[in-house]
Order: C-alpha cells, then structure tokens, then sequence
C-alpha cells in the first residue's frame, strides 16, 4: 500500500512538474528563432494609457478563439500596478460574455515593457510595442513573436490604419498570417 501511495504522489509530483514547465515556457520572453529587437513604443504615458481599449486584431490565444466585442481595460492602481479586466462575448455578439482579470506590473524605467501576471507567481511578457501620437490605436507584442494585439479606442479603425499596423506587426517578425479581426459592434 505505501508504495502505491509513493508512486502516485511521484505522478502528482511529475504532472505538477510538467504543468510548472509549460507555464513558464508560455510565460518565457526569449525566442528560439533569431529576430531582430522588439520596437517599443516611446515615450508612453502610463496614465493616459489606462482606460478601455478595443481588441481590433489579433494572433489569439486560446481563451480568446471566437471572441465577439472583445475589450481590455486599464486601472492603475495606487502601488502602480495595473489592473487589467479583459472580457468579450464567446462565439457571438449574444454569447455568453467572459471576464478575466489580471494584474499588469510595469518595468520601472520603461513604461512600455511589462509583466503580465495571470497566476501568482507567473509573469508573462507584455510590450506596448506602438503608440499614436494621438492615443488612438496601440500594438501590444511579445518577445516571442506568438500572440499580438491591435487595440484602439474605438470599436473600428480605418482599414487603412489596419493595414498599416499589419505591417508594423510583419516588420517585428510576426507571423501576419495568423492575424485575425475580432468582430465588434459598431457603438459600445
């Protein structure tokens, strides 16, 4: 009896392992592929930055496939994290709507790199890579290249804007091709 016992916590101890690895491989900022630095915006300003944006475009993770109306929001908060609630309709504008929240900690010195922390103690890469001047769109990427977000202040861009963020986002060594437009309604 007490070696089946240690034989099953050496699997609980192994499965926790492994699930431990691929966390901190999703959550790591180093590419096996050789690509040239991540541009990042600049200067960015942290407070003006909060608020909601629209996810516009994206190279989706896996909570996101079929996200209808998808938006994140920015608090900052008085220990200067930022609180993030990212929520969107699942399949349809009238599906069941999902919220997930997580807590943004931004690089002292360079508001444009943070981490994104999910689960305690996991920190994943989070970069404010572009910026209108005018406050209107961003590009939000990570050093891997895997997942990339066009946001705006606006539930629609000008398909000109569009395809000139698209480019930017080439030009970073994404992978366009897997870009997606997240449907949004019209007015909030």
């Amino acid at each position: 009896m007490a070696s089946k016992m240690n034989a099953i916590k050496g699997w609980a101890g192994a499965g926790l392992g492994a699930a431990a690895a691929v966390l901190l491989a999703a959550c790591g900022t180093v590419s096996d592929r050789q690509l040239p630095p991540l541009t990042l915006a600049s200067p960015v300003d942290i407070e003006r930055f909060m608020g909601d944006w629209y996810v516009i475009a994206n190279i989706p993770t896996f909570l996101e496939e079929g996200a209808h109306a998808a938006r994140e929001n920015y608090q900052l908060q008085s220990d200067g994290s930022v609180l993030t609630t990212f929520s969107f309709n699942a399949d349809s504008f009238n599906g069941p709507l999902k919220t997930y929240q997580s807590r943004g900690f931004v690089e002292a010195g360079n508001e444009a790199i943070w981490g994104m922390q999910y689960v305690w103690p996991f920190k994943a890469d989070y970069r404010i890579a572009y910026l209108a001047p005018d406050g209107g769109h961003t590009v939000i990427a990570r050093d891997k290249r895997d997942y990339v977000w066009i946001m705006a202040r606006t539930p629609a861009i000008p398909e000109a804007d569009y395809q000139r963020l698209s480019a930017f986002i080439a030009a970073q060594g994404y992978d366009v091709a897997k870009l997606r437009k997240v449907p949004q309604r019209a007015t909030p």
